[in-house]
């Protein structure tokens, strides 16, 4: 593997209503909710959910799309998803993944096996979409 100081800090998500969207990702996903209670009372423009202690997913309202001037353009591109973003786990948290999306009554596909990805080829993974349409895939490389 390549050594390199870079590290994925955060993804924006754009969702409808953050709270909910909160919820999805620490119930079904079971990821920890960060700045929930700052947004709910006025304090954070948005709240965020902890994939690892590098990386955060942050998820951010579709109304604040027109706002988003910091780049010519933004605006423009502001509130189109994502293809999908990845989630590596192991071999036993990957099981406990889908259960609780199972559990959730979130739809997934099918198992694939040997998709290529950062770490080479994975044995197993899965794709799913959140309550907002933004697609994920799980995959365990162990």
């Amino acid at each position: 593997m390549t050594e390199n100081t870079a590290r994925l800090d955060h993804v924006v998500l754009w969702v409808r209503d953050p709270v909910a969207a909160a919820g999805f990702y620490e119930k079904a996903v079971g990821l920890e909710p960060v700045r929930l209670t700052d947004f709910s009372v006025g304090k954070a423009p948005f709240p965020s959910v902890r994939v690892n202690e590098e990386t955060i997913l942050d998820l951010m309202p579709f109304a604040m799309a027109e706002r988003m001037t910091m780049l010519p353009g933004a605006a423009e591109a502001s509130g189109h998803p994502v293809n999908h973003v990845c989630l590596s786990l192991p071999a036993d948290d990957f099981a406990a993944l889908r259960s609780r999306l199972e559990e959730q009554s979130v739809p997934m596909t099918d198992l694939s096996h040997d998709s290529f990805g950062a770490r080479g080829l994975a044995r197993r993974s899965f794709y799913f979409r959140d309550p907002d349409g933004n697609v994920f895939e799980a995959r365990h490389y162990d």
